[in-house]
């Protein structure tokens, strides 16, 4: 499998993960129930860049921001004072797996990304 189409699958990865991640937030009271346009607006902006942009130094920025949120998801809830009596409410499994499965498939989306640029940037074919 070509390096590109490994980033765009695990960057697509990561913006489902993010996605079901900040609805169980939501669903918890963890973030306000609120009409976000923003948030519309960043996800769209994550999945053109995913799929649109793949090829291109902006798509791989983007591609690198993806990992970059989805790798501090876990880092932020963590270290907050609720965690462990989340963890062991109902739906606790849920919430804890997607906080480690953000947080690896991130941070390997944030270094596949940043070598994606760094090869650009070298004129490296992709």
């Amino acid at each position: 499998m070509k390096q590109n189409a490994i980033l765009v699958v695990t960057s697509l990865l990561s913006i489902l993960l993010l996605t079901l991640h900040i609805t169980d937030d939501i669903v918890r009271g963890i973030s306000k129930a609120e009409s976000s346009n923003i948030a519309l607006l960043v996800l769209t902006i994550f999945l053109y860049g995913t799929l649109v942009l793949a090829e291109r130094r902006s798509g791989h920025v983007i591609m690198l921001l993806v990992g970059l949120f989805a790798a501090g998801m876990p880092v932020i809830h963590m270290r907050g004072a609720h965690y462990a009596e989340i963890a062991r409410s109902a739906g606790g499994f849920f919430f804890v797996w997607t906080l480690w499965a953000l947080g690896g498939l991130g941070g390997f989306t944030f270094i596949f990304s940043a070598r994606g640029l760094w090869g650009l940037r070298r004129g490296q074919p992709k």
